[in-house]
């Protein structure tokens, strides 16, 4: 359902205009962005809630978004999450019969 991006965005942040995030408020996010409330991102986590309460306020703060809703909007717009099949970046699979061809001899019959 949602894959993971990188975990370096270009707004805010460092002085050169970045924000970092780390691998567990990337879990969070994801999370948030799937529907899960605080309580049930502690459990799938193995958190305290109050830790992830923590992890959405530093994540607010960074992204320098005020609510879920906002958050959400900003992780699709930087591309942290892909909602199925909206908002990602695909990467085409190899075709099979083209690597056969690649791989054969130049002066080889194409079948």
């Amino acid at each position: 359902m949602y894959r993971y991006r990188e975990q370096l965005f270009m707004t805010g942040g460092d002085p050169n205009g970045r924000i970092f995030l780390s691998e567990r408020e990337m879990q969070v996010i994801e999370l948030v962005t799937a529907g899960l409330t605080n309580q049930e991102i502690s459990q799938r986590l193995e958190i305290s809630k109050r830790t992830v309460d923590n992890h959405i306020s530093n994540i607010l703060n960074k992204t320098a978004t005020e609510n879920r809703v906002a958050l959400v909007r900003w992780a699709l717009q930087w591309g942290k999450v892909c909602l199925d099949d909206v908002n990602c970046c695909t990467i085409p699979q190899p075709n099979p019969s083209a690597a056969a061809i690649e791989d054969a001899p130049k002066d080889a019959p194409v079948s």
